[in-house]
């Protein structure tokens, strides 16, 4: 059974140095509070994993919490570049990050092949593509029925994936609705699993079909109201476009980037801590 647990015990207890920690979510429900919380407890040497690394793996390759990167696309969506992930590539800062490319369709499969217990996904989605190439990983097999010509990668089972949903019941089983992107999966094939939530409740309420994650495929469950800002939680909150272009800015100097974490991440105790800090700065700026 899911222990219930604050996120700061949960990333204490189950992340370590040197791990690899996928943080999944798409377009809603992304774990900021999981990601602000490794920046506090400063893991080091982190191999993160996500298919569209956005804010929070901006936030984290900044903030010196990874070495290695696993994705398909990157970037602030509708805004632009993410700042600290560019600067770590072309300057090596703060430290170097090695890139391992693969596309959408890849990263979704090897997380399935991983959650079902393969040694690795295949696809034919490379045909004419660079990208093996410069992969290693990505290898041409021919299909043993066909003939075809296919492409092969490694499963991934990330030895934490954390995902934010909107509710768990008291045992620890998690219900996500709205778009659900790759969660299920990449929980399915991780060693261990954080779930953070909107709200824990006596019953789910989940319909018939629902995506419920049981109980027992995950670790630890964590009571954080908010805690996908400034992406949005369907059915709780929206998302915060304001967030996402102001973060151009903040982030477009190492400075002006370093300041802002220590003052809004590293001083705040955890998450509504933190949310009540950018809120306060929000109001102090609209009456100036």
């Amino acid at each position: 059974m899911a222990a219930i647990v604050p996120l700061r015990e949960a990333v204490a207890s189950l992340v370590r140095d040197d791990m690899s920690v996928a943080l999944e979510g798409f377009t809603h429900l992304i774990p900021f509070a999981a990601g602000h919380e490794l920046i506090r407890q400063r893991r080091r040497n982190l191999t993160l994993i996500r298919m569209t690394p956005d804010l929070v793996y901006d936030q984290m390759i900044g903030m010196g919490c990874a070495s290695r990167l696993v994705f398909s696309w990157g970037g602030n969506p509708g805004v632009g570049s993410l700042h600290r992930f560019r600067d770590a590539i072309q300057n090596v800062w703060p430290n170097p990050l090695e890139l391992e490319e693969h596309s959408h369709a890849d990263m979704a499969a090897r997380y399935q092949a991983g959650a079902s217990g393969l040694p690795f996904a295949v696809t034919r989605g490379y045909v004419g593509s660079d990208l093996p190439k410069h992969n290693r990983k990505i290898k041409l097999i021919t299909c043993p029925f066909t003939g075809e010509l296919l492409t092969a990668t490694p499963a991934l089972n990330p030895d934490v994936t954390i995902i934010h949903a909107q509710k768990a019941d008291r045992k620890g089983n998690v219900f996500i609705f709205g778009i659900i992107g790759i969660q299920k999966e990449a929980a399915l094939a991780a060693k261990n699993v954080i779930v953070t939530v909107e709200e824990i409740v006596n019953d789910l309420q989940a319909p018939l079909n629902a995506c419920v994650l049981p109980t027992w495929v995950v670790s630890c469950v964590c009571e954080v109201p908010g805690g996908a800002h400034p992406s949005y939680a369907h059915g709780y909150y929206r998302r915060d476009n304001a967030f996402c272009k102001a973060w151009d800015g903040i982030s477009r100097e190492r400075e002006t980037f370093l300041a802002w974490m220590q003052r809004h991440v590293l001083s705040t105790r955890d998450f509504s801590d933190y949310r009540r800090s950018i809120e306060a700065e929000t109001k102090v700026g609209s009456n100036g």
